[in-house]
């Protein structure tokens, strides 16, 4: 049974910092790319970050570029997202995502996705 479960986030204040956990099961992890979506209230899903399977490739959203970073560890099947300078529009549920193509923004490219976990930055 594959299996998902986002941590971490929660109610941040501006210019603070957060780190999202992903803890995974039920798949090979090290063979699928790993990637952060989140879904602001009332609006789309968007891309955030992509790590390739070994982990030496990361990909950003550029509204998230400089200030997000994506790492993983196949040993514990885990991927994290630090996100810091955080600020309103970071507000949204944060959801992991597993895929077996690099460099995907699109949300149709994955395969497992998590329940999510909600980050709120007041200001």
């Amino acid at each position: 049974q594959v299996q998902l479960e986002e941590s971490g986030g929660g109610l941040v204040q501006a210019g603070g910092s957060l780190r999202l956990s992903c803890a995974t099961s039920g798949f090979t992890f090290r063979n699928y790319v790993m990637a952060w979506f989140r879904q602001p209230p009332g609006k789309e899903r968007e891309f955030v970050a992509a790590i390739s399977g070994g982990g030496g490739m990361t990909y950003y959203a550029d509204t998230v570029n400089g200030r997000f970073v994506i790492s993983r560890d196949n040993g514990k099947n885990t991927v994290w997202l630090q996100m810091t300078s955080l600020n309103s529009v970071d507000t949204a549920a944060y959801f992991c995502a597993a895929g077996l193509v690099f460099g995907h923004r699109v949300g149709s490219a994955y395969k497992y996705w998590g329940q999510g976990t909600q980050v709120t930055v007041s200001s």
